[in-house]
């Protein structure tokens, strides 16, 4: 397995604190397999969803693993009417990362990220390197260094 990602790359040239895991990467691994995997609360682990507003515009939504996007919360939190999830075909070519190892860090371009309230609550949280079978934990602190996001509730 290749040691670092895009994702580690960046944080390292931002000079950002983390914590890189690895596992054997299934297509069928839920959030809650790679809390467990990890030996971490799947609280903690968060999933990187990608939406499309009633605008056309896209958003980018980290939450717990353990939960489900509040389409209206989202909607609300971003200025939108509505919002959808992005179809899985249209990932790829949009952001660069394949279903199960989407990351809200080191997309093909920046678009408005929002996290969800519930990782205020931690000293750190956990999701995608870019890669399935690739996690990595910062803190909301050393996360800003790379990305730009708001919190709202979510979920």
């Amino acid at each position: 397995m290749e040691d670092k990602t895009n994702v580690m790359r960046l944080l390292d040239s931002r000079k950002v604190k983390y914590t890189a895991y690895g596992y054997e990467p299934k297509e069928d691994y839920s959030g809650e397999d790679i809390a467990k995997l990890l030996g971490k609360s799947p609280q903690r682990v968060f999933k990187t969803l990608v939406t499309t507003g009633k605008s056309g515009l896209h958003y980018v939504f980290v939450i717990p693993v353990v939960s489900e996007l509040d389409l209206k919360k989202a909607a609300k939190s971003v200025g939108e009417k509505s919002i959808e999830m992005l179809k899985a075909k249209e990932l790829l070519p949009l952001t660069g990362y394949i279903h199960g190892g989407c990351s809200p860090i080191g997309m093909k371009k920046p678009f408005k990220t929002v996290i969800d309230s519930s990782a205020e609550k931690f000293e750190s949280i956990i999701f995608s390197a870019g890669r399935r079978g690739r996690q990595v934990e910062t803190s909301l602190e050393e996360l800003r260094k790379v990305i730009r996001f708001e919190i709202a509730e979510l979920t």
